[in-house]
């Protein structure tokens, strides 16, 4: 059995009246890559926050590597989670080489050893070592990206959380990006999960995923196990946008194809 790295109990949050989040029982295994999908406001963001303890929950327990995140001071439990969003939020005075080197700085790390993770950062997310003196406004979009994720991974975190990290890029860097994440998560072993609304990037990169629903996991298993088990409504539409997808991409390649010659 794997080795759970993330685990949630009764987990609940309130904004003023309103349910944001209510997580019976959720739990992550060591190594494994997880996907939140759902629609806008189902809680997705929340639960993400609440596991690095930027959102605190109103009730229940997080435990992360077996101990109770409210036991751990925050910033000291985010050493150990790497943390990726949308906007990458770059710092845009610093260079490159200065954003990655940032959390390795605030640990204490000597010069010479936040310099040789830099580079292999640099390296790991396939940037080249040039880029370390440019600033951010340099960068293209997926380039600004790949240095939000090797900033999150500076301190060499066993965790990372992802909040939708490739949806503002074009479909082809949003393709390349993932397609590297995912290497990158097996090569480092790492914990991920990710928010996204591509159901079609759900099922390819993660190992498992979880479809949330007014702040509840209302169906979660491997991909292949929620495209082939009976579901309720909601999710069997859900299952069946890119199968749909599929089929109108295939219709319309038929559609254009050549007519053999007679």
């Amino acid at each position: 059995m794997v080795e759970a790295a993330i685990e949630m109990e009764g987990l609940a949050k309130r904004y003023g009246g309103a349910l944001a989040l209510k997580i019976d029982a959720l739990s992550i295994g060591r190594g494994e890559f997880v996907a939140l999908v759902g629609p806008s406001g189902s809680g997705k963001t929340t639960l993400l926050k609440t596991l690095n303890r930027l959102v605190e929950p109103d009730a229940g327990r997080i435990r992360i590597g077996g101990r109770d995140a409210r036991a751990v001071a925050a910033h000291e439990l985010r050493r150990g989670i790497g943390y990726v969003f949308q906007e990458v939020g770059l710092f845009p005075h610093l260079t490159v080489a200065q954003n990655i080197a940032v959390t390795p700085r605030l640990l204490g790390w000597d010069k010479a050893r936040a310099e040789a993770r830099v580079e292999a950062l640099l390296g790991l997310v396939d940037l080249p070592r040039e880029v370390s003196g440019r600033m951010p406004a340099e960068l293209s979009g997926g380039q600004r990206q790949r240095v939000g994720v090797a900033r999150a991974l500076a301190a060499e975190p066993a965790i990372m959380l992802m909040d939708e990290p490739f949806g503002a890029l074009d479909p082809l860097t949003r393709d390349a990006l993932g397609d590297d994440y995912r290497r990158l998560h097996d090569t480092l072993g790492l914990t991920s999960v990710m928010i996204t609304h591509d159901m079609l990037e759900a099922l390819l990169l993660a190992d498992r995923i979880a479809v949330m629903r007014a702040g509840r996991v209302v169906a979660e298993g491997t991909p292949q196990e929620l495209m082939s088990r009976e579901q309720d409504g909601y999710v069997r539409e859900l299952m069946a946008t890119p199968r749909r997808q599929a089929e109108r991409l295939n219709a319309l390649t038929q559609r254009s194809a050549p007519s053999p010659r007679a």
